[in-house]
């Protein structure tokens, strides 16, 4: 099957990566932003988790906002990166944070 026509969603629960250490790829500020990744990966075929969680945001006053943290498998973090990059999303790396 052509990647680009995966029609089941391809985000999966914590339970199915196991005790698996994921790398954290992109932290989505909106919910907008969250769905339309979510179609990018599910569309690229990408297994990710998707979880909520708190960060510290904000230029001249920081406060703690929520954010949609996407998680993907170590085996295809490059191309999950790379897919995002392409498509206008920055990618979360450590210098980031």
């Amino acid at each position: 099957m052509d990647p680009a026509h995966y029609t089941e969603r391809m985000r999966r629960e914590p339970d199915y990566f196991g005790e698996r250490d994921l790398p954290l790829v992109y932290i989505a500020k909106k919910l907008k932003e969250a769905l339309a990744l979510e179609e990018l990966l599910t569309a690229a075929g990408v297994e990710y988790l998707v979880e909520a969680d708190s960060y510290r945001g904000g230029v001249i006053f920081l406060s703690e906002r929520i954010g949609a943290f996407f998680y993907i498998e170590p085996e295809q973090e490059a191309k999950a990166r790379e897919l995002m990059a392409s498509s206008g999303y920055k990618p979360w790396t450590a210098d980031l944070a």
